[in-house]
């Protein structure tokens, strides 16, 4: 419901005296009316009342602040973050007791006067017993986040203020504190409610961690790249997997309302993994999230588990942590920009794919990535977009699920100067903007907010931007790569995806093929190995390669990546064999280790830096004097196979591979590959 301003708010208390009895105002939200009608029933207040706000004398306001203990410290950081992004709007951030009193305010020295006539200082009391409908007391009683605008508030002397403020809840889902924004603007502005909302969550996670800091902690979500942003879900657990408590996301991302019993649950009961089985991959992939299911729906979820503090030892082999280094580990972060024939080793989906990229990269022609979270689909991205854009031209990813609903209008657009409160005096160039002359990748292009999708569509078809605020279009000139892992057609159908926006945006649509069905797994981890050892001397045997060749990859490039990282990282020599793979692979260990049994003792201790089938085994003793990197080696191995299926038909492994029958010779002479099979 779109909000206006009606004249004179506070006077039309009068005539609604009996609420039941009148005809509510259609454009006042619901907590509004539910607001005056306890101003007018169970406090009996008189809305032309001009009493000043009263404020709790010093040894008080002492001891509401020793309430919230550490608490406090937390938010005050909070605040004076919030107060930055808010400098020259002519803001007060505020936070205040479950009981609507001032503890703290950080104001801005243009509005000391003003703020100060009005009740905004430390220890004023905004209960909305004492002050009417106002954003602090409203909030503490509704405890939901809340926008008071000048007339809607109860008493005519705070006709003035327009205020925001969201609550703050504890551990316990008790409402510990609420953060304020209040100024004079004429503007009521959802964007400052939402700055609001988002510094709220950060309290509250940060106050939840610090708590627990002593207990194990999940943190989960169902996209990866959440993890460690505000909506996070947070679970606290003892010793034996039972959860202690659960932060808001935790709930909601579990299909649960404040009022479920969440505590005293154990893991199963939750996830289809107990406190053991996280510990023993804890112990062995802590570098990233890994997956974890849902007990009662089956819905895929991401984890991370946080030891306790000053925990110093590795849980399954008692060791002191700090002893298990990785060795020459590349640097932490996304993949480096690669080329994109680096993409593909054989694998003749991906080959397609990178040769239609390239019939695309000078043309206006935009792309659309989809497959499964974890295929490449960002660094399918970056690689193209090197190809289209070279060095020096921006790139920029905007994740469409990891950037608040209330938020992602001015990340994408940016706004002008004065556009809303707390609004940069200067403005703001959004997205779209940054990448003009290079490519704007939008990541989970499925989750955008439909009323997003209409401006996003006037964007891409106008080849302009307006601002927030603004009146003068900019024109842009970028180069366009979306990604989803979701179903468009299934979302059009379900009204949830523009149509016109889904025919918009599939210029050329190009579905990058999950982990376990690629041709090219074994020359795609030869690579990996090479480029995580980062120079140092590693052999993968063939008993560990054929584990990892046979393993499902749910997490697909994600998952393979944490575990190689981890393998290499836990590794006690050159060679990785199958005793050093993470428990999830002990089934296949078990089996390869029965197959190697019968192995002659010279095949058994040749490795090879990727295992094969025994027909392939049987390729590579063809060329045992060659030396090549690994990646050449898997991409031999590919071509071999493929030259076999082929019956040795040059024309039709070229077809097959997706590349010229002269690029095929000469990759086979590079390889040494006897032409005579």
């Amino acid at each position: 419901m779109e909000r206006q301003d009606i004249p004179d708010l506070a006077r039309l208390a009068r005539p609604v005296v009996d609420l039941d009895h009148s005809v509510k105002p259609v454009a006042v939200q619901p907590f509004i009316i539910r607001s005056w009608h306890r101003c007018l029933h169970e406090f009996g207040l008189d809305p032309d009342s001009d009493q000043p706000v009263a404020r709790v004398d010093p040894d008080d306001l002492k001891i509401r602040r020793e309430r919230l203990g550490r608490s406090r410290a937390i938010a005050r950081e909070e605040m004076a973050s919030l107060d930055q992004q808010l400098a020259g709007s002519g803001c007060s951030v505020l936070l205040a007791d479950p009981d609507g009193v001032v503890l703290d305010l950080i104001g801005d020295p243009a509005c000391r006067d003003s703020a100060m006539a009005h009740g905004l200082v430390q220890g004023a009391n905004w209960s909305e017993r004492y002050r009417g409908t106002n954003s602090l007391g409203t909030c503490a009683i509704e405890q939901q986040p809340v926008l008071v605008h000048h007339s809607e508030h109860f008493l005519s002397r705070h006709v003035d203020l327009t205020g925001s403020a969201a609550p703050v809840f504890d551990h316990e889902g008790k409402l510990l504190a609420v953060l304020n924004a209040s100024s004079f603007s004429r503007m009521a502005q959802q964007h400052t409610l939402a700055l609001i909302e988002v510094s709220a969550r950060m309290i509250e996670n940060r106050a939840f961690l610090g708590h627990f800091r002593k207990h194990y902690v999940l943190r989960f979500h169902s996209h990866p790249e959440v993890i460690g942003s505000v909506r996070e879900g947070i679970l606290a657990l003892d010793e034996s997997g039972r959860v202690l408590a659960a932060n808001r996301s935790a709930r909601a991302l579990l299909g649960l309302t404040r009022t479920d019993v969440l505590a005293g649950r154990t893991l199963p009961m939750l996830f289809n993994i107990g406190i053991e089985g996280l510990l023993s991959r804890k112990n062995r992939a802590w570098l990233a999230p890994l997956p974890l299911y849902e007990a009662r729906h089956g819905n895929r979820f991401y984890s991370l588990l946080t030891l306790p503090k000053n925990s110093s030892f590795s849980l399954a082999t008692n060791t002191p942590r700090q002893s298990v280094q990785p060795v020459n580990a590349p640097p932490r972060g996304g993949f480096p920009i690669v080329h994109l024939d680096k993409l593909q080793f054989g694998e003749p989906r991906m080959a397609y794919n990178v040769q239609c990229a390239r019939r695309v990269l000078n043309q206006d022609i935009p792309i659309l990535l989809m497959g499964e979270t974890g295929t490449g689909k960002e660094v399918f991205a970056k690689a193209v977009h090197a190809e289209y854009a070279g060095a020096g031209r921006p790139f920029v990813a905007v994740n469409c699920v990891a950037i608040p609903e209330s938020l992602i209008e001015s990340e994408l657009f940016g706004y002008a100067s004065g556009a809303f409160t707390g609004a940069s005096r200067g403005g703001q160039r959004g997205k779209i903007l940054q990448a003009h002359g290079g490519t704007l990748f939008l990541d989970e292009i499925g989750d955008m907010p439909l009323l997003l999708q209409a401006r996003l569509l006037r964007v891409l078809e106008e080849r302009e931007v307006v601002p927030l605020g603004g009146e003068s279009p900019v024109k842009i000139d970028i180069k366009l790569i979306s990604a989803t892992h979701r179903n468009l057609k299934e979302r059009v159908a379900e009204g949830k995806f523009r149509e016109d926006l889904y025919y918009r945006l599939q210029g050329i649509s190009l579905t990058l093929p999950p982990l376990r069905a690629r041709r090219d797994r074994q020359a795609i981890i030869g690579h990996l190995i090479t480029l995580e050892a980062n120079g140092a001397p590693v052999r993968l045997s063939a008993a560990a390669m054929k584990c990892l060749d046979a393993y499902d990859w749910p997490g697909n490039f994600r998952q393979l990546r944490n575990v190689l990282r981890t393998i290499l990282a836990l590794r006690e020599g050159d060679e990785i064999n199958v005793r050093d793979l993470p428990e999830e692979f002990s089934a296949c260990s078990a089996k390869t280790a029965v197959q190697m049994t019968d192995e002659s003792p010279a095949a058994e201790a040749e490795t090879t830096g990727f295992g094969q089938d025994e027909p392939e085994a049987t390729a590579m003793d063809e060329w045992e004097g060659v030396h090549l990197s690994a990646p050449e080696a898997a991409e031999r191995i590919v071509i071999l196979q493929t030259l076999k299926d082929s019956r040795w038909n040059m024309t039709l492994t070229a077809k097959r591979m997706f590349i010229s029958r002269n690029t095929l010779y000469r990759k086979m002479k590079n390889l040494s590959i006897d032409l005579n099979g």
